[in-house]
């Protein structure tokens, strides 16, 4: 089975949708099979006190001002439904809140995605999985109680799910990946993993996580890393993109096989020439 490639798409279009646009491009072009937002109501995600206090941005001075213009509205977001419907890839986003979740159900998506920040709202997950759409769920600051009650929500409601290991830290340090937990969670929960991942830079790691068993790879995406916005130094550029999905397709191959241990065609020649010296 393929691995399923997300190009998170996040916030990095910095309220553009143009620069959205050109982000689905690349991404269609680098072979994703979707690319991901994030969707919030901010009045509901954040306090009018931190809404109202100093930030500098291009939007403003205030954290509001710089939390708005990173929203996509209806408008912009049927823009980016139609052109994904055009180009042929699907899209989904994360929600972060009821409200938020409301308003993606205008679109007929296939996939739900649960944040990391996420996994414990409880209320949010609930009203998630009644929506029986297949969901992503990244475990970044996540104990395993957190993903206990999540999995418990989900097949209260039937609802397919993968979990995905994730380091909530934009980027963090190799070391950090823990990835033996892609094998751990999938052993101990019976479900798919995938990896959702924030490095710093490169693709060993993603490309590690898929020869380890993970069934997606999320990894979000920029035109230009020294562009403004938190998430842009965790992403990859389009050819870095582009690698990473050729990576992918060539562990993919690599690892297939049919588990015996075998001389095969390809190996009796060079055996014969290499071993012509041994009485056997």
């Amino acid at each position: 089975m393929s691995t399923f490639v997300i190009a998170e798409i996040g916030i990095n279009h910095n309220g553009d949708i143009d620069l959205a646009k050109k982000m689905i491009d690349v991404s269609v072009d680098a072979g994703a099979d979707a690319v991901k937002f994030q969707k919030r109501d901010i009045n509901v995600v954040y306090s009018k006190e931190f809404l109202e206090s100093h930030r500098e941005s291009p939007w403003g001075k205030k954290q509001k001002d710089q939390k708005l213009g990173l929203e996509f509205d209806e408008s912009q977001y049927k823009i980016i439904n139609d052109y994904c419907k055009n180009k042929k890839i699907e899209w989904f986003a994360s929600a972060w809140d009821l409200n938020s979740l409301n308003f993606l159900s205008k679109f007929d998506l296939k996939f739900n995605k649960v944040a990391s920040a996420m996994i414990v709202d409880l209320n949010l997950l609930d009203s998630i999985a009644k929506q029986g759409k297949y969901t992503f769920i990244s475990t970044g600051m996540s104990s395993y109680e957190n993903i206990e009650n999540a999995i418990k929500i989900f097949k209260k409601h039937n609802c397919n799910f993968e979990l995905m290991q994730c380091v909530s830290a934009y980027p963090f340090d190799d070391s950090m990946a823990n990835l033996n937990m892609i094998k751990i969670m999938r052993e101990k929960y019976n479900c798919k993993v995938g990896y959702s991942g924030h490095e710093k830079g490169g693709l060993a790691i993603s490309v590690a996580a898929v020869a380890l068993g993970a069934t997606s790879i999320e990894r979000h995406i920029t035109l230009d890393r020294t562009m403004y916005g938190s998430d842009q130094a965790a992403s990859l550029t389009p050819d870095g993109f582009k690698s990473l999905v050729t990576a992918i397709k060539k562990v993919e191959r690599a690892i297939k096989g049919d588990n015996e241990k075998k001389i095969l065609k390809i190996e009796e020649s060079v055996a014969k020439k290499l071993r012509e010296h041994i009485k056997l």
